[in-house]
């Protein structure tokens, strides 16, 4: 990430065929984590979602994990947020097949930041208003409330201490220090037991349109992007946190709450379930889209090129000279990482 977009790892000259000018566009890190590479990357990912979300209203749900159990989750961090996924979207397909009689479509995001860059770990749901009738002959609508959000927290509480319960039989906390104590994991369940676990809904968005829009800035959010740091050198880092307050601490500080944020390898922090999942994306949603009216946004959608991403992302064409509007040409760049010639026997 610190190398990203800088001669460490080469890149190309823009050469404008008309009027010779020149300058060095380097390489992105292409890292899940950095800030600066994600605007493309989601635009690619909504993308390729245009032909597979229903034309209907997008209920946003988010499960937060109370704070009892972030040190645990931190330790274990692959197999609790794993847990966290699975809990999230079980409780809302269950409650889908008791009160709706009806299979949804779910996107499941994770984000384990605040604002402040804390842990935090939280799922984002983006659930269809309504579901495809157990017997795949109607479109089940729920257009003003989803679900109760305190069942769905009772769930969510029940799922995932199932989930550590599990955990601890298989011994996958045998070095977390707080177990130490032989109470230590009793106390920390009957603790949870009795916390509230909060799940907030919010309404439904009204278009496609604008459910695109709300995805592109949750779907790829890393913990901070550039625009929120205001001050940085040797002895502090200031960055913007909630309603424009700031937030000033040192960069060890900085760097120590930035990282707690890095995923395990090759963790999926995007998930699909219910209808969007891929076990029914040759079966039940086209039957839903078939129950369904056309969607002009699905309609319209067809595969882009990565210039003309960027052309609605930042409102630049690549391709054209930014002094004379002339056509570029690339002419690649040696990476300064690479390993130095050898030299002749």
């Amino acid at each position: 990430m610190q190398k990203c977009r800088t001669a460490a790892l080469g890149g190309h000259l823009d050469v404008c065929t008309d009027c010779g000018a020149s300058r060095p566009s380097y390489n992105s890190c292409r890292n899940r984590h950095c800030p600066k590479c994600q605007g493309l990357t989601a635009q690619q990912w909504i993308e390729a979602r245009e032909q597979r979300v229903l034309p209907v209203g997008h209920f946003h749900v988010v499960f937060t994990v109370p704070s009892e159990p972030h040190p645990l989750m931190a330790f274990r961090r692959k197999e609790l947020f794993g847990a966290l996924f699975a809990a999230a979207s079980q409780s809302l397909q269950q409650l889908a097949r008791s009160e709706l009689g009806a299979t949804l479509g779910i996107t499941a995001i994770l984000h384990t930041w605040t604002r402040e860059l804390r842990f935090h770990p939280h799922v984002h749901c983006i659930v269809t208003a309504g579901g495809l009738s157990l017997d795949r002959q109607r479109w089940v609508s729920r257009n003003d409330f989803l679900f109760h959000v305190g069942a769905l927290g009772a769930l969510l509480r029940g799922k995932m201490m199932d989930a550590i319960r599990r955990l601890h039989r298989e011994g996958r906390f045998e070095s977390f220090d707080d177990f130490n104590d032989p109470e230590g994991f009793d106390r920390l369940m009957r603790r949870l037991a009795k916390h509230k676990w909060v799940v907030y809904s919010k309404k439904p968005f009204a278009t496609t349109d604008h459910l695109f829009r709300y995805l592109g800035r949750y779907t790829h959010r890393v913990g901070i992007a550039n625009s929120r740091l205001l001050d940085v050198d040797d002895e502090q880092v200031t960055f913007r946190t909630k309603d424009e307050r700031t937030t000033t601490v040192s960069p060890v500080e900085f760097l120590t709450r930035l990282v707690q944020h890095v995923l395990p390898p090759g963790f999926v922090k995007i998930r699909h379930y219910g209808l969007y999942s891929g076990a029914h994306v040759h079966d039940s949603l086209p039957r839903a889209h078939e129950l369904l009216p056309a969607d002009p946004v699905r309609a319209r959608a067809g595969a882009q090129q990565y210039y003309e991403l960027l052309l609605a992302l930042v409102g630049r064409d690549v391709r054209l000279c930014p002094a004379c509007g002339g056509e570029v040409v690339l002419q690649p760049l040696p990476s300064s990482r690479q390993p130095a010639a050898r030299s002749p026997p």
